[in-house]
């Protein structure tokens, strides 16, 4: 499904889409003092949400410490790490650590969800009568959408390496779909296929 986004002066005040609401996240960074510019210090973590990378501020419950690659329990039952979502973040209020470590796991979440974004491929549909959701993707331009969907008529990709073998020059698809998802969290482009709001 492509959301897309719209830009709000109180985005952060909105409440959360239902349909992208974070269960589970992983930590980016921890901030045991809080933000170094601010007279706040009470610790806060940065973390990605697993299902649709979302990106939040969160506050630990107290004598907690976070580590990167932590995974941390989110959603409205009964919290063990985390007190409390402070605020909805963008890509750009990211610290130097969390920007290091979020590619990689992006590339680890597309991997270990393969099956998904596959299904990404085998049932996109055009957003506009000019523009298909393919070519959002860098690197697939007209040739590879007009390839893609005369391959997936015959039969739908089984797999990433399925879609490599069925498509000539095609970029590779897992370093495609991170790349969206980065420019979808530094908000490039006003369509959403990936992330939530």
């Amino acid at each position: 499904m492509i959301i897309e986004q719209k830009r709000t002066s109180n985005e952060r005040r909105m409440p959360p889409n239902p349909e992208t609401k974070e269960e589970n996240a992983v930590v980016l960074d921890f901030l045991q003092n809080g933000r170094p510019m601010s007279n706040i210090r009470t610790p806060l973590a940065q973390v990605m949400g697993r299902k649709h990378f979302v990106l939040l501020e969160v506050v630990p419950k107290e004598e907690v410490i976070l580590q990167p690659y932590d995974e941390v329990y989110i959603g409205a039952d009964k919290r063990e790490k985390i007190h409390h979502i402070r605020a909805k973040i963008n890509y750009s209020e990211l610290t130097n650590t969390a920007k290091k470590i979020v590619d990689d796991i992006i590339l680890k979440s597309v991997i270990e969800r393969e099956a998904e974004f596959v299904e990404f491929f085998n049932k996109s549909r055009p957003v506009s009568i000019r523009l298909h959701s393919l070519e959002l993707l860098p690197g697939i331009g007209k040739k590879h959408m007009i390839e893609i969907l005369k391959e997936r008529k015959i039969k739908p990709f089984e797999s990433f390496e399925d879609l490599r073998n069925r498509v000539k020059l095609m970029p590779d698809p897992e370093k495609a779909v991170v790349k969206r998802i980065l420019e979808e969290l530094d908000g490039i482009d006003k369509y959403r296929l990936f992330v939530g709001n």
